[in-house]
């Protein structure tokens, strides 16, 4: 549903959440598979802040490569 109302909204927009559950065995697995545990909301906000051009990009890097998170 946070998708649907992306194209009226001005800034950049990423939604965040789950589906539901059944692909990990505790709510942190599952926080984590779908990208929503803090150091995955850690690197999509600093992945929107470097495309808005108000940090580095290599920011981004040093935070995936911290928190292990690809994309």
């Amino acid at each position: 549903m946070p998708d649907q109302i992306s194209q009226w909204v001005e800034q950049d927009y990423t939604s965040l959440g789950t589906d539901g559950f059944g692909l990990s065995d505790t709510r942190d697995a599952v926080r984590r598979y779908f990208h929503v545990d803090a150091e995955s909301i850690v690197v999509a906000a600093l992945d929107q802040l470097a495309r808005a051009g108000a940090i580095a990009p290599e920011t981004v890097v040093q935070a995936r490569d911290r928190y292990g998170r690809q994309g």
